[in-house]
């Protein structure tokens, strides 16, 4: 059986978060990872567009609405 268990490291022991359904001392296998736990700041609008590095026609951004509907083909232009 497998099961991904989040737990606390007190200094001493493991501390899973979640009762476990296993019987005293039964012996487990742990492989440890360690859960980031920094507040990340979010991504702005700006972040998040210029990370995609979307590609498009040079006005696109002028033509948006007859590229999306069909009133301009991308690839004919």
């Amino acid at each position: 059986m497998s099961k991904i268990v989040q737990a606390i490291f007190d200094g001493q022991v493991l501390k899973p978060e979640n009762p476990l359904d296993l019987a005293p001392n039964t012996r487990v296998k742990l492989i440890i990872e360690s859960v980031d736990t920094e507040d990340k700041k979010p991504l702005s609008f700006i972040d998040t567009a210029l990370s995609v590095k979307i590609e498009g026609p040079p006005d696109w951004s002028e033509n948006f609405d007859d590229y999306l509907y069909g009133g301009l083909n991308i690839d004919n232009k």
